[in-house]
């Protein structure tokens, strides 16, 4: 019988050093940052796509690297993440788009609804990719959902970088930056975070040779869905908390009456943006308890194995 050990394979035997992420990150913002000034310079339209696809696949595919070499318990190939990153995104973000075309509506119900329906999309994409793994184990689910789900992100994020760029004015550089800044500030606290909790619950069920479904699965689904759809609805709740906090001036009411646009006071800016940035925080740390949770749980890892262990034969 092969030993048990609660160690993982040395780093010798690993496909990147330790530091590969702060690497590729340091040497993708170089090129992002020449992108940018040169399509600044320019105005060539060409680099549109470069400067939209690099900004927005820069920080997930650095932090699906740093995953990979931190969490993963070896069994998962960096061929099996990156086609979790490439196909697994690509699905999701395909299914959640129909989706939504068909089964959203309107209001604030419609937060949860996406929280809902995003996050079955990316949990369709983790099966679609994982199918026919000889291994599962919570550590390579932690991996395989954030792939997935940062690849989902990059994909949604250039969209929205480019859709930000058109502007009545014409083309704008500096909403197109600001928007994959933004984006990718939060990217580690968003899709990666929530679908790598939902990969980790999957594969810690799915223990063995085959995926399994389980009243655990629902409710990580569930608190998953919940979680992203408080960090959409976020702006609109700091919206209310704001105005309950603070109250509104009589010129305010006033517009409120004649339907005319109300400008907030300079207090009233600082106490909303207070609360937004408190709320996501609050939401963040959720999230990433819960993943250090799942992480310090310990598996029994067979040195004796393979390194990495090809999908079952069909």
């Amino acid at each position: 019988m092969a030993a048990l050990n609660f160690a993982r394979p040395s780093s010798t035997s690993q496909p990147f050093g330790k530091w590969q992420w702060l690497r590729t990150f340091l040497i993708g913002l170089v090129i992002w940052l020449a992108g940018i000034v040169l399509l600044a310079f320019t105005g060539d339209p060409n680099l549109i796509p470069f400067v939209v696809l690099w900004g927005s696949f820069l920080i997930p595919v650095t932090a699906v690297i740093f995953f990979f070499t931190h969490l993963a318990d070896r069994c998962l190939s960096p061929q099996m993440v990156m086609s979790g990153f490439v196909t697994g995104g690509a699905v999701g973000v395909l299914l959640a788009v129909l989706f939504e075309y068909v089964l959203l509506g309107d209001g604030a119900p419609q937060y949860v609804a996406v929280g809902l329906i995003e996050e079955a999309a990316k949990l369709i994409a983790i099966l679609v990719v994982a199918r026919g793994l000889s291994r599962y184990t919570l550590h390579d689910g932690l991996v395989m959902g954030a792939a997935v789900g940062f690849g989902f992100g990059a994909m949604e994020s250039s969209g929205y970088a480019l859709v930000a760029m058109f502007t009545p004015n014409g083309l704008s550089l500096g909403n197109l930056v600001d928007t994959e800044v933004l984006r990718g500030i939060l990217a580690p606290l968003g899709h990666g975070l929530w679908t790598g909790i939902l990969g980790g619950v999957l594969f810690e069920e799915s223990t063995g040779t085959r995926l399994r479904f389980s009243g655990k699965i629902l409710g990580a689904y569930l608190l998953v869905a919940l979680l992203h759809a408080l960090w959409d609805s976020m702006r609109g709740i700091a919206l209310v908390l704001t105005a309950l906090v603070t109250g509104l001036t009589l010129v305010q009411r006033q517009n409120l009456q004649l339907g005319l646009p109300v400008r907030p006071t300079p207090a009233q800016v600082q106490t909303f943006t207070a609360i937004e940035l408190i709320g996501m925080g609050i939401i963040s740390l959720i999230g990433l308890a819960i993943l250090i949770h799942l992480w310090r749980k310990r598996e029994p890892f067979s040195l004796a194995e393979n390194q990495y262990e090809q999908p079952a034969a069909a």
